[in-house]
């Protein structure tokens, strides 16, 4: 997954005029007004159920009406999913149904909007929650909510929403104004029930994630890029249960940051850290096994590794099979090529590079290729890897150059009677071409001689040159070879 996991596609506007036809109970607010909205859909790419996908599809952002203070939670859900914005039903999951409930005496909700599982309710201005008691009647089936692009930026606000959803598994809070909002313990607390939690560009402070971590015991994955972070601080409770952890375009330069995630996060499969100029990977073999001892998969695109002996780091990891590295200096000056086999010849564990799986005949020509790269190269330079592919395959001769293009020159011999000349002829010119060549050679006319072509190699004898467009090479003429030129007689 990538930093900006939403995007919209397939824009319409209906101009909707919010009722009670329906026996929906809306807020006040809600029932006065007339808006215009824009469904777009709202695409969640690898966090989207099978058996919501096509009601996701349905669901997009809206074009709120202007309001300084934004729009609460419960507006923004009934306005979207009134019976007359979605009369009809289209299908398994689609659309929207209101469906008959018996309710106690006196609920303010006598019919209900039956919501899909997953609401994308991107961009919609939306700022506060709303009446609590109308999102739990609305959303207690609801398992994966995006909340990015709006105006959030009270985390008390937050878990009134998220607290009212007690099957809530994913939640996106992705570009809400977070920077230097205090979440105080009990808010926490709400989202407890998260398993993957998006926090990319809200500048939200590692403080507030530690309190997170805690709090939300069955955590999974965990996104927080393009939050500014130089540096985080351990923890002093671990999150076993956490194995995605896409923390890129911040500016993590430093390994000492990246070891403090090791110990937070002990259960790690996956780290995602592109774009955050890691100079270096700095533990010893001992450390790195201990450090991430489930680490699958790990993504260090545009880092600042320099050195070779950081690549063969990355063996220390006991479970690492998965390996994405381009954009780095240290490969800078080779040929791509050249920088693949490379580092699959320096990371024997590893069956996939940069997202290609690595199969087993290339990986042999790859630890071939790197035993010739360092034949010439001093003892004192030689990587550690080289001396166990030498045990492997033995000391490898240099491949023999062998150069398949055709030729493009040959030097012939030219008779003409008595005459006899050297020359050097071009193999992509013509039969005709070659005769405007000889007249200088032996003082004769095109129309007045004819060309004979001797194989000095060949039994055979001389092969008439009589076709004037056909080309020399397919003669096949090699240096040495003869050019006989006859005189037409009259």
């Amino acid at each position: 997954m990538t930093a900006g996991c939403f995007h919209q596609q397939g824009k319409f506007k209906v101009d909707v005029k919010v009722s009670c036809a329906h026996s929906v109970t809306l807020e006040p607010s809600v029932q006065k007004q007339r808006a215009t909205v824009n469904s777009d859909t709202g695409q969640i790419k690898g966090h989207v159920s099978s058996a919501e996908g096509e009601a996701v599809q349905r669901d997009g952002a809206m074009e709120p009406p202007e309001d300084k203070d934004g729009r609460t939670f419960v507006e923004v859900i009934s306005e979207k999913y009134s019976p007359e914005n979605f009369p009809y039903r289209r299908g398994p999951g689609m659309g929207v149904v209101v469906v008959p409930t018996a309710g106690p005496q006196g609920s303010p909700m006598k019919d209900r909007l039956n919501l899909p599982s997953v609401l994308v309710l991107n961009s919609c201005g939306i700022s506060r929650a709303g009446d609590q008691t109308e999102i739990a009647a609305f959303c207690s089936h609801v398992m994966e909510l995006d909340l990015s692009h709006n105006k959030l930026q009270d985390w008390h606000e937050i878990s009134k929403i998220v607290s009212n959803i007690p099957n809530l598994e994913f939640l996106n809070l992705s570009s809400n104004p977070l920077a230097g909002m205090p979440l105080k313990p009990r808010c926490a607390e709400a989202f407890s029930r998260v398993r993957r939690l998006v926090l990319n560009n809200t500048q939200v402070s590692w403080d507030t994630v530690l309190l997170l971590t805690r709090e939300i015991t069955e955590l999974e994955e965990l996104f927080l890029c393009l939050n500014e972070y130089s540096s985080v601080s351990a923890s002093s409770v671990a999150c076993p249960t956490l194995r995605l952890l896409h923390i890129t375009d911040n500016s993590l330069q430093d390994w000492a940051e990246v070891r403090k995630f090791g110990s937070m996060f002990p259960g790690l499969d996956t780290l995602v850290m592109a774009n955050n100029n890691l100079a270096s990977i700095q533990d010893s073999k001992d450390i790195l096994q201990r450090l991430f001892p489930k680490l699958r998969s790990i993504n260090l695109h545009n880092s600042g590794l320099n050195r070779w002996e950081d690549i063969e780091k990355l063996n220390f990891f006991p479970k690492l099979e998965e390996v994405r590295l381009q954009g780095i200096p240290l490969l800078q000056t080779y040929t791509n090529a050249e920088r693949r086999s490379l580092m699959i010849a320096q990371l024997p564990a590893i069956s996939q590079l940069n997202g290609s799986v690595v199969t087993d005949s290339e990986r042999e020509d790859a630890e071939r290729f790197f035993i010739r790269y360092y034949l010439d190269y001093p003892e004192e330079e030689l990587p550690y890897r080289y001396h166990s592919l030498v045990t492997k395959y033995g000391k490898l001769e240099p491949l023999a150059e062998i150069d398949l293009r055709p030729r493009c020159h040959a030097q012939v011999e030219v008779h003409c009677e008595e005459k006899v000349e050297q020359l050097s002829i071009r193999l992509d010119q013509t039969v005709a071409e070659l005769k405007k060549q000889l007249t200088t050679v032996v003082q004769l006319s095109t129309n007045s001689m004819r060309l004979y072509y001797i194989d000095k190699c060949s039994a055979f004898g001389p092969e008439e040159m009589k076709y004037n467009t056909r080309a020399l090479h397919s003669y096949s003429i090699q240096d040495g070879d003869e050019i006989l030129v006859v005189p037409k007689t009259k």
